[in-house]
């Protein structure tokens, strides 16, 4: 929970984890959704606060692993290699985190629902590279990290499904009308 003793870099051996955060009326935002091999409180781990920043909460049966942080960056007696790639591993994925967190930041700047579900479906296209996919988010977990409200978003979803420019059942998405998508992220529908 946030605001709890930091105990630890947690890893995802197994399962599927979501990092939220509530803000003071109690509206959850996700983070992200984090799934086996991936590591949360890494970002925590250095600042000298000894404080979880946000709750983990576990979406499906989960085992997680917690290694304390300076076992992360400290160098053993025999100066293995191995050692030296887990610290270039950590920097990495503290970067990738720090541009993840840079794209949420620009999701949040763009004004219309439509713009921003148009953004992230562009986003998840380009991960893909199918215009056919599965979102790792369900509806409620997109809403969260769109920072829109779930009917809202629903609707809006409904309505560019209505128009041609989408279509989805679940978490499986279809964009039908690229160009129309493009415009939508820019703002220009």
């Amino acid at each position: 929970m946030a605001g709890d003793p930091f105990e630890g870099v947690g890893v995802v051996v197994d399962g599927q984890v979501a990092v939220v955060r509530e803000n003071v009326a109690g509206e959850r935002m996700v983070f992200a959704i984090l799934g086996r091999g991936e590591l949360f409180g890494e970002m925590a781990a250095f600042t000298g606060v000894r404080k979880w920043p946000a709750t983990i909460i576990a979406n499906t049966e989960c085992t997680v692993m917690y290694v304390p942080a300076d076992k992360l960056v400290s160098q053993c007696s025999q100066s293995c290699i191995a050692h030296t790639r887990l610290i270039m591993n950590m920097l990495g994925i503290l970067s990738r985190k720090a541009l993840t967190l840079n794209r949420q930041l620009e999701y949040l700047s763009i004004k219309s629902i439509r713009g921003r579900i148009a953004s992230f479906l562009l986003e998840q296209y380009k991960a893909s590279g199918k215009p056919t996919f599965m979102m790792a988010m369900n509806r409620n977990e997109m809403a969260d990290f769109l920072n829109v409200a779930r009917p809202s978003l629903s609707r809006e979803m409904c309505r560019m499904r209505d128009e041609g420019i989408i279509d989805f059942h679940r978490s499986s998405v279809r964009i039908r009308d690229m160009e129309a998508l493009k415009d939508a992220a820019q703002g220009l529908r």
